[in-house]
């Protein structure tokens, strides 16, 4: 299995804004002592409650900041020192791709690279991507040749004996993907319950469990890409497939034959990342990171960007020795 590395560059802007206000009184009349003493006595109990109010306030940022340098990122190991390495399978857009300049030249995009980038630069380290197939990330998380695994993996439990998962960072779905032509035909996953139907999903992947499950007597194929299961469904050598439901739609946009006829229930909806096991303080520096980017509205960016790149002229799928597109 040939690897490519290639580095993601990112730069993320944040604002702080602050407010404040104040407020005064004054006595107008000799008759009005007694209101004045019983407002002045008001006055100062809204005083000490404005002044607990400020102290408990302090006390949560406080324990923000607590929160916040919980982890000691001295303290985190990287297989390679200084520098954050993490493998991903370029052909899930908008999670993972190559957009194509107009010159031609292809550049690794994706949401899920740009969260790479920006949990790099949280933990003050390098970030080198490698380029597998689907199954090589798995591979290289078992194997522990790499720190994280990014490539729209879902938290599935038969998955921990190889990685450790991180926070939910995207929430997704799953769908079944037949043609136009073939909408009215394939529109369930009982539809393609059938010997005579070919369905298709990614090796290794949830999608490939979900065929197993719902459509257990369909002619099954799995192949390494998401891109050869489009293009076997326009040439019309699979009859469907599944595929996960954000994926599905950029392809869609790409297109215009491939149709979404259905939602595929998944009990594990959303995406993790998954980290190399046994390296606990990792795991929470990625999990702060990712937190981070939600809070700062990083992440939000960064998927909206995604999905417009991805609308554009893309390459999915792995780069030549020399870092051409495969022909």
């Amino acid at each position: 299995m040939k690897k490519k590395l290639f580095a993601v560059t990112l730069s993320a802007c944040m604002a702080l804004s602050l407010a404040a206000c104040g407020g005064s009184s004054e006595e107008t009349t000799a008759a009005a002592e007694t209101t004045a003493a019983s407002d002045s006595a008001e006055e100062s109990t809204e005083a000490e409650s404005a002044e607990e109010s400020e102290a408990a306030e302090d006390g949560s940022e406080e324990a923000a900041e607590g929160e916040a340098s919980a982890v000691d990122l001295s303290a985190v190991k990287t297989v390679s020192e200084g520098t954050l390495t993490v493998a991903t399978s370029p052909d899930f857009a908008p999670y993972e791709f190559y957009a194509i300049s107009e010159d031609g030249t292809p550049t690794l995009a994706g949401f899920d690279m740009a969260l790479a980038q920006y949990i790099a630069d949280y933990m003050g380290l390098d970030l080198e991507i490698i380029t597998v197939d689907f199954d090589g990330v798995l591979t290289e998380l078992q194997t522990k040749s790499v720190d994280l695994g990014m490539a729209g993996l879902s938290p599935d439990p038969k998955r921990e004996s190889i990685m450790d998962f991180s926070d939910i960072y995207y929430l997704g779905g799953q769908s079944l993907v037949t043609t136009k032509d073939n909408a009215d035909v394939y529109n369930s996953t009982e539809a393609i319950n059938n010997p005579d139907v070919t369905v298709g999903a990614q090796t290794g992947s949830i999608q490939l469990d979900l065929a197993n499950t719902n459509s257990p007597d369909a002619d099954i194929i799995s192949l390494p890409k998401v891109t050869d299961i489009i293009t076997e469904l326009l040439t019309g050598k699979m009859d469907a497939a599944y595929i996960e439901t954000d994926v599905a739609k950029s392809y869609q946009k790409n297109y215009p034959d491939l149709e979404i006829v259905a939602d595929v229930p998944y009990d594990q909806a959303g995406s993790a990342i998954g980290v190399c096991k046994d390296n606990p303080e990792l795991l929470a520096a990625v999990n702060e990171a990712i937190a981070a980017a939600q809070e700062d509205g990083s992440l939000e960016d960064f998927i909206a960007e995604a999905n417009e790149v991805a609308s554009g002229q893309t390459y999915e799928g792995l780069l030549d020795s020399e870092g051409n597109i495969q022909e």
